[in-house]
């Protein structure tokens, strides 16, 4: 029997302070995460949990 346990990992969508461009991002993201549009750096890695340097707007289920 496999018991799937659910993730405390979020994706979250957010907008950049530069160009207020909106993207998704992974909540736990092991590499620096820049602006599409922008190159304005959005997340940075920690560890753990992403640093997040921007606006969130919302956390997706």
């Amino acid at each position: 029997m496999i018991i799937m346990e659910a993730t405390k990992s979020k994706f979250l969508k957010v907008k950049c302070n530069d160009c207020q461009n909106e993207q998704v991002i992974f909540g736990n993201a092991t590499s620096r995460v820049d602006c599409t549009v922008c190159g304005r750096t959005l997340a940075e890695p920690s560890g753990g949990k992403a640093v997040i340097k921007t606006q969130i707007l919302e956390v997706l289920e």
